[in-house]
């Protein structure tokens, strides 16, 4: 992976940290489920009249809809809903990196190589050390809620990745067609409308205003902006390289919450921290992209449309 594709990837690992800080802003006044149809509908409705279909089978955008959409943020909100700190969130959340290398290699046939299975021991061992040293502040429930959203995450990598979008950009708004609708019912269902329509009409409480900013950082910045970032990605390399840099969003994560919500960070949680970023930047260097297959490198594609691009 070139050294700007890598610089990229450090980029959404940063707008992903940073988007925990905004999620629990958000939890503290919207309901977990409403709010993540709330989320992809923003997006989505914009996008089913201003921007052109992408140009891929539909059940891969369904496919990355449901599991990088639905899957992930319907288990992220519920466990942090439920009690799991933003911190901790951002560390079990990254478990799709491993996730996606398993699927990558069970379902796309991709080659994983020795330096990138080391460097993913590594940074597993150093988010296992970190999990071990929080495993007092959350409970198991939430903690297998976040395991799970992770394992949507990866699912959704897969998808996307086999969509191979000529506009990745287009793929991200558009999947964000597919949560809105069954996680509204699922709202409904679970949540009620009396607790939907408390949170769309009182705004006179302290937590309101955190509550939309967050919601518009989550929406512009962590899926359009991030979101498109890494579809790019995605498309550019295999699933097993661009996955792991998934795991240095929770240094960013944990860092802002024991900056902003006080969560506090041991020094072996550093430690693991390091391991995470070490095993990431030299699973995914040069020289592991070097050992795949030449089938495998996908063809290099402009990260933006061409001036002057056709909206049908």
């Amino acid at each position: 992976m070139p050294a700007r594709h890598r610089l990229l990837a450090v980029l959404v690992a940063l707008l992903w940290g940073l988007n925990f800080i905004a999620i629990d802003a958000s939890l503290q006044h919207f309901p977990p489920m409403f709010l993540v149809a709330l989320r992809f509908a923003l997006i989505a409705l914009p996008t089913v009249f201003l921007v052109p279909w992408p140009d891929v089978p539909v059940r891969w955008v369904v496919g990355y809809g449901l599991g990088f959409g639905a899957l992930q943020f319907l288990f992220l909100y519920w466990g942090m809903a439920a009690g799991m700190p933003a911190g901790l969130a951002s560390l079990v959340l990254q478990m799709s990196g491993p996730f996606t290398v398993l699927l990558g290699a069970t379902f796309l046939r991709e080659r994983v190589s020795g330096r990138q299975v080391l460097g993913i021991l590594v940074a597993v061992g150093g988010l296992t050390l970190v999990a071990w040293q929080q495993a007092a502040t959350a409970t198991v429930v939430p903690f297998l809620l976040t395991l799970a959203g992770a394992f949507g995450w990866a699912i959704g990598n897969i998808c996307n990745r086999q969509a191979k979008p000529a506009s990745p950009l287009r793929l991200t708004l558009w999947m964000s067609v597919v949560p809105p609708l069954p996680m509204l019912a699922l709202s409904l269902l679970v949540e009620g409308p009396g607790e939907i329509g408390r949170s769309l009409t009182t705004w006179d409480g302290p937590a309101a205003v955190g509550a939309v900013v967050g919601l518009l950082y989550t929406v512009v910045v962590a899926t359009v902006l991030g979101s498109g970032i890494w579809t790019w990605l995605m498309t550019q390399h295999p699933a097993g390289v661009v996955a792991p840099f998934s795991m240095l969003v929770p240094v960013i994560g944990m860092s802002a919450a024991w900056l902003l919500l006080g969560e506090r960070v041991t020094p072996l949680e550093g430690v693991g921290a390091a391991f995470v970023v070490g095993g990431v930047l030299y699973g995914s260097s040069r020289a592991a992209r070097r050992l795949l297959p030449s089938a495998e490198r996908a063809p290099v594609a402009p990260l933006a449309e061409p001036t002057g691009a056709g909206r049908g």
